[in-house]
């Protein structure tokens, strides 16, 4: 009885250190930030810090739609900045909300999170609601993106709403 008792007490303790080593919200969304503040700032060397070295793959919905590769980043940006200047975009900016999702199995973690991207086309206020879904690896640096997708409706002529950030996509 008493094996039985300590085997308990060793598998109840196992368990609540399981649940306090869980990441926080917080802890998940570091690097989404670190991109976002970095990228925001013409930072592409602390934007770059916040992915994993691994070949990344981004989707969004600027053509050519799919980046993979170590160089996925850069070339994204680059296409980005083209099509900014083709659709005549300014003052851009990324506004994302609270967690929606998180999923963290050992090193690998899922985490959605609602997103506006607000900014002027030909001096026009638009926002794009979206639902940004990433996935992440914890290594010696802490946790860092492996992917990102950006999901959402067509943008909308005028500025967002100040919770807009904060309530899910609706399909």
């Amino acid at each position: 009885m008493r094996v039985v008792f300590l085997g308990l007490v060793s598998a109840l303790a196992l368990a609540g250190a399981a649940k306090a080593a869980a990441p926080t919200d917080a802890e998940l969304t570091a690097p989404i930030h670190q991109f976002f503040d970095a990228f925001g700032k013409g930072d592409m060397a602390g934007a770059t810090a916040a992915y994993a070295p691994v070949d990344l793959t981004i989707v969004d919905e600027l053509p050519p739609y799919i980046w993979r590769g170590p160089d996925a980043l850069k070339a994204w940006a680059a296409d980005l900045g083209k099509d900014d200047a083709n659709r005549g975009l300014t003052e851009p900016a990324v506004t994302l909300g609270e967690v929606f999702r998180t999923e963290v199995t050992g090193d690998k973690a899922y985490v959605i999170i609602p997103a506006i991207f607000a900014y002027k086309e030909h001096g026009a206020p638009m926002h794009d609601p979206a639902r940004m879904t990433f996935t992440l690896t914890h290594g010696d640096g802490g946790w860092k993106i492996t992917s990102w997708t950006w999901t959402g409706p067509k943008p909308v002529e005028g500025p967002p709403h100040a919770a807009a950030a904060q309530q899910p996509v609706k399909p």
